[in-house]
């Protein structure tokens, strides 16, 4: 089955929103507050963590995980109420935003209302008891091998959907659920409205339902080479796979998230003095970039993932121009069209530098990155397609390559170069 795209999902960004973390208050109302400084910021999708209530049985922490609810069709009452709610969204869609919600499909929290209700809709184990076989402590998995849980997790869905009128769903761990499900659950809901699909997979066959998958791979491969564990051709090597898959995929590229910072460290931590020129690698890659909560700031520690901890902001977050001319530069320049092409660019320093061109025609960015621990990089790039007239994506200053160019860069220096059609 073929599904179509929405029209907004090009040369688009997404932002995930911490509403527990973003503020004292930590409600929809405070958050949106932040709306029109993330607009200026060139945000494009807001991704809000789940909004469902918390279960309180088996609780990790004072406050527990988002992802472990105990209703699909509630507020969690932390934040404020389903008016909130729609509040927010209106007030995002006014401004321009998309608005997309996590949904768990895999598990639930253990006192969610289905328990109690139809116990036989969730898996049990060889003693009858709910279970959940990845160690997860805090939660219990669901039974789709029951046709009546499947329609109400689709009935559940749709409800956000004709309630608030949200603009699609990031689905979290989708590949511990079916794909056959997930068919079913896109088909009935864009039967109200076109939708955006996200999956947390890295799987290539979930793009027969989902627009975007995660690029967990590349995350993962670009945290050893940053560590020197691994060189830069194997993070080439995962591009040029994920280069094969169908048209019209997309991969979702971030150097943090809830995840990633909580549990493995923030992108300071995992990449040093390179945090930077891996932002804009995956500011710059064909796909969609993610933001994290806070990584504007930028965010130099590890937010608590079950507990209160606020993000400290500041009145003029220091990347917030850094990441507007990069979303600025994918929404308006036509090398991020989803008919451009991506070439790796030779250089005689493959350990230290990478190097590529996004072209589409004469519209062109190259962009440099010195992802090595060593300054003062010199190195010559070549490529039949290099020469032409450029700026500075970040000085503003203009440049005029031959085919062969040759360039220094220190320690996490990066360059981006656009042609001006």
């Amino acid at each position: 089955m073929h599904y179509k795209k929405v029209a907004w999902i090009y040369g688009t960004n997404i932002y995930e929103v911490n509403i527990r973390q973003y503020t004292a208050e930590g409600t929809f109302a405070a958050f949106a507050q932040h709306l029109p400084r993330l607009k200026e910021m060139g945000v494009k999708i807001l991704w809000l963590m789940p909004i469902t209530p918390i279960s309180v049985k088996e609780r990790l922490g004072s406050l527990g995980s988002y992802y472990a609810c105990s209703s699909y069709t509630a507020i969690n009452p932390e934040f404020g109420t389903i008016d909130d709610f729609k509040n927010l969204v209106n007030r995002a869609h006014e401004l321009g935003f998309k608005l997309i919600i996590d949904w768990v499909a895999n598990h639930t929290g253990w006192d969610h209302h289905w328990t109690l209700e139809h116990p036989d809709w969730y898996i049990k184990d060889k003693h009858g008891n709910f279970t959940d076989p990845n160690g997860w402590k805090d939660v219990i998995d669901l039974n789709y091998g029951s046709k009546e849980m499947k329609q109400a997790m689709i009935k559940a869905m749709q409800y956000w959907v004709n309630e608030c009128d949200i603009d699609g769903f990031r689905c979290d761990m989708a590949h511990l659920v079916s794909l056959d499900f997930w068919k079913e659950a896109r088909t009935q809901c864009e039967d109200i409205k076109p939708l955006f699909w996200l999956a947390e997979c890295d799987v290539m066959e979930y793009h027969e339902v989902f627009d975007v998958t995660y690029s967990w791979e590349w995350m993962n491969v670009s945290e050893k080479a940053a560590k020197q564990t691994a060189s830069l051709r194997h993070l080439k090597d995962v591009l040029v796979k994920y280069l094969a898959y169908p048209a019209g995929a997309q991969k979702l590229f971030f150097t943090s998230n809830h995840d990633e910072n909580s549990w493995n460290g923030t992108e300071y931590e995992k990449y040093s003095n390179c945090a930077k020129a891996y932002a804009v690698c995956s500011c710059t890659l064909p796909g969609m970039p993610l933001l994290y909560s806070g990584q504007e700031l930028p965010n130099h520690r590890r937010l608590s993932f079950f507990d209160k901890d606020q993000i400290d902001w500041k009145p003029n977050p220091a990347l917030h121009s850094f990441y507007q001319s990069l979303f600025m530069l994918r929404q308006q320049h036509k090398a991020f069209d989803a008919d451009a092409e991506i070439f790796f660019i030779h250089t005689n320093e493959e350990e230290n530098i990478f190097a590529y061109l996004l072209a589409n025609n004469t519209h062109k960015v190259l962009v440099l990155l010195n992802l090595s621990p060593n300054n003062r990089v010199k190195f010559t790039a070549e490529h039949s397609r290099l020469s032409g007239k450029y700026k500075s994506l970040f000085s503003g200053f203009f440049y005029e390559f031959k085919n062969r160019e040759h360039f220094e860069l220190q320690s996490g220096e990066y360059g981006v170069y656009i042609t001006e059609a």
